[in-house]
């Protein structure tokens, strides 16, 4: 049984640094592209008839790029597609998905004092709403109210905080914010597998047919390209929000995801802005900073006074076993002893004003929900107490283990 629980524990960890290293190759080829295509200089004849070229230099060489606004007049012996960073991207992303929050759905995705949803009910939701989020995204897309993209955009952002809210009426705040850069991550994968990369097989079928490709194609792939651009470093913020109770554990949280998007927003114009020579739009350093100076606002007030959750309520399913299980009272008895001066509603300790990613180890609700985390972070590993500030014995972890595994067992 031990030798399954650290197989899973592996298994999230290889699959999370696939998910970093691949999102990283995503999002570096992404800004890259936007960039060029920003700063490609259009205002001379090109012998060749390409719309735009740079001139770049990198690692101790020069690199002359040059852009067709359609397609070359004949199509080159090798191509090289920008596609597999955004698939191995969204396909690393869902494998995360399914092994922490739907298979560990009793503690991360369904809180019951949020909606008492059965775990089926709940993944089901999850999946129903990623469906959901690129059809209707790609059915405006395509419509005639998507013929005016600021208009797409602004109408993209209400959907994105209406999800926002909607996602914390059912799912905890952890699970809420990263549903929401999941659904958000979801339409821009969808958007290359399904719109970008088809249309520029459209062309290059026709360049291979000897047939003069509809610039359509193109002008449909940069606009949901351009989409995407916006949409990056909110999808970042959201995957990262788990870490930080600060964001997630708020009643605000999804007041807080949706100024996020708007500081993407900003953040992204600045750049695009200088990469398109079209001046230093300072003013967006002082609007991304209201918005970081709101968002702090909005995630600091209600951490001081949250209810205390209803221990009753949460001793049901995982948590009542393991909360059943000979010697609990003494891991209890433990926990809160060596652990609860920071994971309390009011951490006694330091610097430390909130329970570390918003786990609080109180009351025997709370000890038995987080039966996995006290077992892998004090029990497997010596990760907490940190540096063993309050001096927790060997036999104390050893305790925890055999608990754990008492409760696994039973």
């Amino acid at each position: 049984m031990l030798e399954l629980v650290l197989i899973e524990e592996w298994a999230q960890f290889a699959v999370r640094w696939l998910h970093v290293i691949t999102a990283i190759a995503w999002i570096g080829s992404s800004f890259y592209f936007i960039a060029l295509d920003l700063g490609l200089h259009r205002d001379r004849q090109l012998a060749s008839g390409a719309d735009g070229e740079e001139w770049q230099v990198h690692g101790g060489g020069f690199y002359h790029i040059q852009k067709y606004l359609i397609a070359p007049a004949h199509l080159p012996d090798h191509l090289v597609w920008f596609k597999w960073e955004s698939y191995a991207t969204w396909l690393s992303g869902f494998a995360m998905l399914v092994l922490v929050y739907y298979l560990g759905a009793d503690l991360y995705l369904v809180d019951p004092a949020v909606l008492d949803l059965p775990i089926w009910g709940a993944i089901l939701i999850s999946l129903g709403s990623l469906a959901f989020g690129w059809l209707a995204y790609d059915f405006i897309c395509k419509s005639r109210f998507g013929d005016d993209n600021t208009r797409l955009m602004v109408f993209l952002f209400v959907v994105l905080v209406a999800m926002a809210w909607g996602y914390t009426q059912v799912f905890s705040g952890r699970a809420a914010l990263l549903h929401l850069g999941a659904f958000t991550a979801t339409i821009m994968s969808a958007n290359v597998f399904m719109v970008i990369i088809p249309n520029q097989k459209i062309v290059v079928a026709d360049l291979k047919a000897g047939r003069t490709p509809d610039p359509k194609y193109g002008k449909i792939a940069k606009q949901r390209s351009t989409h995407n651009n916006y949409l990056t470093l909110p999808v970042v913020f959201l995957m990262l929000s788990n870490h930080y109770p600060l964001a997630f554990a708020s009643q605000y949280n999804w007041i807080i995801a949706s100024l996020v998007f708007l500081m993407g927003v900003t953040i992204r114009h600045y750049f695009n802005t200088i990469h398109a020579r079209k001046g230093n739009p300072r003013w967006t350093w002082a609007a991304t900073l209201a918005l970081f100076v709101a968002i702090m606002g909005l995630s600091l007030a209600p951490l001081y006074a949250e209810p205390e959750p209803d221990e009753d309520a949460a001793l049901t399913g995982p948590a009542l076993k393991f909360a059943s299980v000979e010697g609990f009272e003494d891991v209890y008895s433990t926990v809160l002893g060596r652990c609860s001066m920071c994971h309390s509603s009011q951490p006694g300790y330091g610097r430390i004003l909130w329970a570390p990613k918003g786990v609080r180890l109180e009351t025997e609700a709370d000890v038995a929900r987080h039966a996995r985390q006290i077992f892998m972070q004090a029990g497997i590993t010596h990760a907490m107490p940190p540096a063993n500030i309050s001096y927790m014995e060997p036999q104390e972890r050893q305790m925890i283990v055999d608990w754990y595994l008492a409760g696994v067992k039973g």
